[in-house]
């Protein structure tokens, strides 16, 4: 092998951990900042939260070429050298392709039943009261509260143990079962499994267990929510047709129907979930009549027992940007809206006063060494407090150049949606399609439609026959609406629903129709026939 010298000219892009962390910043969710924020304020002295209320102001415009100023050491980093945070007002104008498609929005078929920064580190962000979220329901309660007030499955079921006469062992076995139990009051492992996390030291010890918790089973299922405790789907819904057998005001007919119910919860489920009629009489579960009767019957029994029960808090979204409707005195004038950041999610961070102007005053000396390490600590509170304030800045840009191209959403809703990809966002802003993903990923959007994530805006486009192109996210609401006025008697196929769509000017493969539908969690035709 000879050796030898050589020189070769490269180049590479090297990320300073500063633009580490503002990407990491970026990408995060509201709860994850959170949860970063805090972190940082246990580790960096220099870092503090204000406990001053910001006085709640109108927000300037952000400018997306603004640069960030080179000042002094002291405000290299101060929010004041960057574009202040802020709202921007969008105005929707007259055209011909902003015009939404025919019809109204259709319903939902679930399957499941039902900130500012001063130049010598003052605060940054204000304080502002929620914003309610997108939870269904009652419009007038507060979800937060409403989770708080809710009590959990387990305590449900621990309350009404305390009624039962319980020994010490069969006691403590139901309590262990009931806090066994997920999220939809099921009992995923079988009892034997329990039993040997508990490590019985031999066989009879286990067998001892296994015992006690079968007693405790049977105590459990009689509680309430009726079916809560099953291993199985099909063994909810026999303790629930089981419990509605021991009503002693049952009249004959419906007890014969019952009876037929609970024969076919003993029969594979997947007869019922294809509703084969003509197999399920055929293995004598009762006539075609009480087959269909017993169907609809079991139909109207809760899969989950312990749905109601979960706890509301974790369904709860708080926008990162909030698109407000201005009114306008002009009713025949086009709408216009305002776009700004939800102010409860900013956190108000600064620099704490005390320990910077310390830290100016002190030259070092014998201490340099600490001393450089302390300035260090400093530029990086003041690095993080301007790599959060860049974060809700490109959300902003971002946001509003989605609503400046959406506009029509926001008058007509989802059918009024257009084709937009993330290329077309990034070349307006002059940001790289990497970035308007992260922006776009986990952050969510408060329209007069509801809450939505910013991914929800941009979809593909489908061909037209004027030549133009409509957005997916449109057809799909269309294909709702369709489904949504269709007979029960005779729904509407994914090519039935192909051509509907064709006579609107879309042209929609029926394998696509079918990919929609399954994504908005819609059964087939077969399946939502009524019986």
């Amino acid at each position: 092998m000879k050796q030898g010298l050589s020189l070769r000219v490269s180049q590479h892009l090297a990320l300073t951990p500063q633009l580490q962390q503002s990407i990491r910043l970026l990408q995060l969710s509201t709860l994850e900042l959170s949860q970063e924020v805090d972190q940082m304020l246990d580790e960096n002295p220099f870092l503090e939260l204000s406990e001053e209320q910001a006085e709640r102001e109108d927000f300037g415009v952000p400018q997306a070429d603004t640069p960030v100023s080179e000042g002094d050491r002291d405000a290299e980093y101060a929010a004041s050298s960057l574009p202040d945070m802020g709202s921007v007002t969008v105005s929707s104008s007259n055209d011909e392709d902003n015009a939404p498609l025919n019809g109204d929005e259709g319903i939902d078929w679930d399957g499941d039943g039902s900130t500012e920064m001063t130049p010598d580190d003052g605060e940054w962000g204000v304080d502002a009261k929620a914003r309610s979220n997108n939870l269904n329901g009652d419009e007038d309660k507060d979800a937060t509260e409403l989770a708080r007030t809710q009590e959990s499955l387990q305590s449900f079921l621990h309350r009404q143990a305390l009624g039962l006469r319980l020994g010490a062992e069969d006691s403590a076995a139901l309590r262990f079962l009931i806090e066994s139990l997920n999220d939809d009051g099921y009992l995923e492992e079988s009892l034997e499994d329990l039993a040997r996390t508990l490590n019985p030291p031999d066989e009879e010890q286990l067998h001892d267990l296994v015992h006690h918790f079968t007693v405790a089973l049977g105590l459990l299922h009689s509680l309430e929510p009726v079916g809560v405790g099953a291993r199985d789907l099909a063994e909810c819904l026999r303790l629930q047709i089981a419990a509605k057998l021991q009503d002693p005001e049952l009249d004959w007919d419906d007890r014969e129907v019952l009876d037929v119910a609970l024969r076919i919860c003993q029969q594979p489920m997947e007869l019922l979930a294809r509703r084969d009629i003509k197999r399920l009489v055929q293995l004598g579960v009762g006539s075609d009549a009480l087959v269909r009767e017993a169907i609809a019957v079991i139909a109207r029994l809760e899969p989950k027992p312990g749905r109601r029960f979960v706890d509301v808090e974790r369904n709860i979204v708080v926008p990162d940007v909030l698109v407000l409707s201005i009114p306008n005195a002009n009713k025949a004038a086009q709408p216009k809206f305002r776009v700004m950041l939800n102010p409860d999610v900013m956190p108000r961070l600064r620099v704490h006063d005390i320990y910077a102007n310390v830290l100016r005053n002190h030259r070092g000396g014998k201490d340099s060494a600490s001393h450089a390490a302390l300035q260090q600590r400093m530029q990086e509170a003041r690095w993080f407090i301007k790599n959060i304030q860049q974060r809700f800045d490109t959300i902003l840009r971002v946001s509003t150049a989605i609503v400046e191209r959406q506009k029509s959403f926001f008058t007509h809703g989802e059918l009024a949606m257009r084709p937009l990809v993330l290329r077309e966002i990034a070349d307006e802003l002059g940001l790289h399609e990497s970035t308007i993903s992260r922006v776009t990923t986990a952050k969510y959007m408060a329209t007069p439609f509801g809450t939505f994530e910013l991914k929800y805006f941009f979809g593909s486009g489908l061909g037209t026959e004027s030549g133009g192109n409509a957005s997916s996210t449109a057809v799909r609401a269309l294909i709702k609406q369709f489904i949504s006025a269709e007979s029960d008697k005779k729904p509407l196929s994914d090519n039935q629903l192909s051509e509907m769509l064709k006579e609107q000017g879309i042209e929609c493969a029926r394998r696509t129709v079918a990919k929609y539908r399954e994504g908005l969690k819609i059964a087939p035709a077969s399946l939502r026939k009524a019986l």
